[in-house]
């Protein structure tokens, strides 16, 4: 028999949506869009570091030197920046779901349109254009995966989602591997722009929109009855005509600023300063490590991608686990340790011999490490804000992390340039963990350990 949330025939009833989802159990609206989002995640990730796998492979068909794929990777993160800042907003104001549907929808347009580009210059244009729709993919996926998941279940959640970004990112291995000879570097342009669309009517008809994003615009929406009825079905809405985000939550009409009102300024400035390194080291290793191997280490582009698969078994790992051990310890104490390990695996990478059992030991580490610590950053930052304004809260973190992503390629041409030797290249990338590690560590100090500020991040 159902549970009544208010009495038949009494007067104007309100209920607080967020404990409704805070108290539910796991159900399977979660499970189809936990997988749906994990799934739209392989091809944001797929489409963003397959680049960097067949990106020799592109500047010679256009007959232009490795150096010049700067241009190509520096566009792609301006476009990623600028996509972060801009769009990731819209979704506070008009819903998740609408806007990551046409995000999808338009990246997977310009990455078609990738394939009949006439020189690199449209390549990395194209690939710019491209980034500005990719960017919104994470910031909305995460923004839904967080306010439809139980309160015990947000960090996995998202951690397990974003197991398909890292299957994505290393996905690209297999066109290299595969693809490139016998199809060339396009194939994989056509798989990361038509598959993608096959996402669309699913995500349409079988996912809800947030129901914090339709209480905060219309309260009185049908629609979050509806959707609460299928997370809860025991429950009975009789005489709830209002909906609320709680009665003790600041109300807020969000908007960019938000993210630094209220007393949150300095947990966005840390934020953001921890994605503007972390985000810029993955980009870095993205963009240049097949090019890095290749040039500096004598090894081919199918070979380098055989071996660097296993780092995908150890990000893969580490992206499906790491919710559930921040779920259980102190998630920043987590993180620390894993960007620790992170620093000395990337060190190690440079220095064993390439293939080796040891090497491939330090491939599975580092790509854990380093897979698992951003899908733990993305839990936490996830967490940092509100609901009116969570969207562009995350998505403007990926901003600055994509804004870092801007520098990471530039550093990787200059190293390519200056011929230095394989392991000076990685020792010089390892410093950019342990940056991370000092970052973690203020906002510990300043942010977690203040109940002031840490009262700011729920309100």
């Amino acid at each position: 028999m159902s549970r009544p949330l208010a009495e038949e025939g009494a007067a104007v009833k309100s209920l607080d949506v967020q404990t409704v989802i805070d108290e539910q159990k796991v159900s399977g609206v979660h499970i189809v869009l936990l997988a749906l989002c994990a799934v739209i995640m392989f091809f944001d990730g797929f489409d963003i570091f397959m680049v960097g796998k067949v990106a020799p492979a592109i500047a010679h068909s256009y007959g232009e030197p490795s150096t010049q794929l700067t241009m190509v990777f520096v566009l792609q993160q301006i476009g990623l920046t600028a996509g972060a800042f801009l769009i990731s907003p819209l979704s506070d104001r008009y819903g998740r779901k609408t806007v990551l549907i046409w995000s999808i929808i338009a990246f997977a347009a310009f990455t078609l349109l990738t394939i009949w580009a006439q020189s690199l210059l449209q390549v990395a244009i194209l690939r710019g254009l491209t980034g500005i729709f990719l960017a919104a993919v994470i910031p909305n996926a995460t923004a839904l995966l967080t306010e439809f998941a139980p309160a015990h279940r947000r960090a996995s959640f998202v951690a397990i989602a974003f197991t398909g970004y890292t299957a994505g990112g290393a996905a690209g291995a297999f066109v290299a591997m595969w693809l490139l000879d016998a199809y060339g570097w396009q194939s994989g342009f056509w798989i990361g722009g038509l598959l993608p669309l096959l996402i669309v009517p699913l995500l349409f008809f079988f996912t809800h929109e947030s129901v914090q994003f339709r209480a905060r615009r219309n309260p009185a929406d049908p629609k979050i009855a509806r959707t609460l009825k299928r997370l809860r079905p025991d429950l009975d809405f009789t005489g709830i005509t209002h909906f609320t985000l709680g009665s003790t939550a600041k109300k807020s009409k969000g908007g960019v600023w938000q993210v630094f009102r209220d007393g949150r300024a300095p947990l966005t400035i840390l934020l953001w300063s921890i994605y503007f390194m972390a985000l810029g080291t993955i980009t870095l290793l993205a963009s240049w490590m097949a090019t890095f191997f290749n040039e500096l280490g004598g090894i081919s582009l199918a070979r380098y991608a055989a071996v660097s698969l296993i780092s995908f078994v150890g990000g893969l790992a580490g992206t499906m686990t790491v919710g559930f051990i921040m779920d259980r310890f102190a998630p920043v104490r987590v993180l620390t340790i894993l960007f620790l390990i992170d620093a000395i695996g990337l060190a190690l990478i440079g220095m064993l011999p390439f293939g080796g059992i040891a090497s491939l030991i330090a491939f599975t580490v580092w790509g854990y490490c380093q897979a698992g610590g951003q899908a733990g950053i993305n839990a936490l930052c996830a967490q940092a804000y509100p609901p009116s304004i969570r969207s562009t809260g995350v998505g403007w973190a990926f901003g600055m992390g994509r804004f870092g992503g801007v520098f990471a390629p530039v550093l990787g041409g200059i190293a390519l340039s200056m011929s230095l030797a394989l392991h000076e290249a990685f020792l010089l990338a390892a410093v950019l963990p342990l940056t991370i590690i000092a970052l973690l560590f203020l906002f510990e100090r300043l942010i977690l350990r203040d109940p002031k500020r840490r009262a700011a991040m729920s309100q």
